[in-house]
């Protein structure tokens, strides 16, 4: 039996139970999870390390357990837009180097421990809603967005085509997909997806492992 690794922030977290090692949250790893299990039953073993709340370093930080511990025979990420949002709203930024030094780290660690891994990047992306549009108090909130967020964007595809590590465009899927009903079908606050986000993530995570496994 294989082991997938769903590994990143809160979309990948899903509201998982932290007490339960086999609980996937109800996300995109869920979704991936079910369709994989009836096509492919006992094929493999999915695992949910996603953490509400982190940034690129903090995945980093807990690289052994969280990680090298599973010992994933697939593992995809999905971070960076939080080293932008705590920043914007908290100060508390993770910078772009920090995202950079973190996914090297995260890549050249894994792979020195497991060196048959097949890792896939999602796009951190950011959509227009409520958490990231500009208000009174902060008029350049979504250009503020929209920018350190681009910024991060360029260092994972970099990152990605430096390693050989397929890249997953999030951004411009969900660019795709909010054309034909706006955001709030897909993004309840413009990071977080909804279902159909979700869904989004998960057809994509599914195209790109069928080319890679």
């Amino acid at each position: 039996m294989k082991t997938i690794l769903f590994q990143g922030d809160s979309i990948t977290d899903a509201g998982r139970n932290r007490e339960d090692p086999e609980s996937l949250g109800t996300g995109y790893p869920l979704l991936v999870a079910a369709r994989l299990g009836y096509e492919f039953p006992g094929e493999y073993k999915f695992v949910n390390r996603g953490v509400s709340g982190n940034k690129s370093v903090d995945v980093a930080a807990r690289i052994r357990e969280d990680i090298i511990d599973v010992a994933p025979d697939y593992m995809s990420l999905m971070v960076g837009v939080n080293d932008v949002w705590h920043g914007i709203d908290y100060n508390w930024w993770a910078t772009p180097e920090d995202l950079d030094r973190s996914l090297r780290e995260i890549v050249e660690k894994t792979r020195e421990a497991c060196p048959d891994v097949k890792i896939m990047f999602f796009e951190p992306y950011i959509l227009p809603e409520y958490a990231t549009v500009s208000t009174e108090e902060k008029p350049d909130k979504w250009e503020q967005f929209t920018r350190e967020v681009g910024e991060r964007q360029r260092i994972t595809k970099a990152i990605a085509e430096e390693y050989g590590i397929p890249y997953i465009p999030t951004q411009s899927l969900f660019d795709e997909a909010t054309k034909r009903g706006g955001v709030k079908p897909f993004s309840e606050d413009g990071v977080h997806p909804t279902p159909a986000g979700h869904e989004l993530i998960a057809r994509a995570w599914i195209e790109t492992f069928e080319k890679i496994k």
